[in-house]
């Protein structure tokens, strides 16, 4: 199973909003930049976030995005779900009617568990958690010489 570009660059360009957030917004053009991701295409993914109410986006010359909710309240699991729509890796986990075999099928609560320790794993972690595992990242790494 793989996240789509919507998921990775919205998860990537929330974290460098967070990262960037100060006095002013932050203008898309410049995650764009960093990030490497059409402006285009990042607007049409910062939308359902913006809808959802965790940014917040304003035009103009002063214009740009900020978060609008705390880092350690915004869920990665909320986040995925938002930008990529159910994380379930076939339809019939979600929607058990699509599939006469669903009540009897062994592989459908495999795919199940699946999903839920996908689900496990996102909800457990924060826009703030990953704030703080970039900035141990970015730190450098002091080297010891010995004679």
């Amino acid at each position: 199973m793989k996240l789509s570009t919507r998921a990775r660059y919205g998860t990537r360009a929330l974290l460098d909003i967070a990262l960037q957030e100060g006095e002013r917004p932050v203008l898309l053009r410049d995650v764009a930049r960093r990030q490497g991701i059409s402006l285009l295409y990042l607007e049409h993914i910062v939308a359902p976030l913006v809808i959802a109410g965790i940014l917040r986006s304003t035009r103009g010359p002063k214009g740009g995005v900020w978060l609008i909710k705390n880092p350690t309240e915004i869920k990665l699991s909320t986040v995925i779900q938002l930008l990529e729509g159910s994380i379930g890796p076939v339809d019939c986990v979600d929607n058990p009617e699509v599939c006469s075999r669903s009540n009897v099928c062994v592989t459908r609560d495999l795919w199940d568990e699946l999903k839920k320790a996908i689900e496990g794993t996102l909800g457990s972690i924060t826009l703030q958690d990953l704030i703080e595992q970039q900035k141990k990242k970015e730190q450098p790494v002091s080297i010891m010489y010995y004679v």
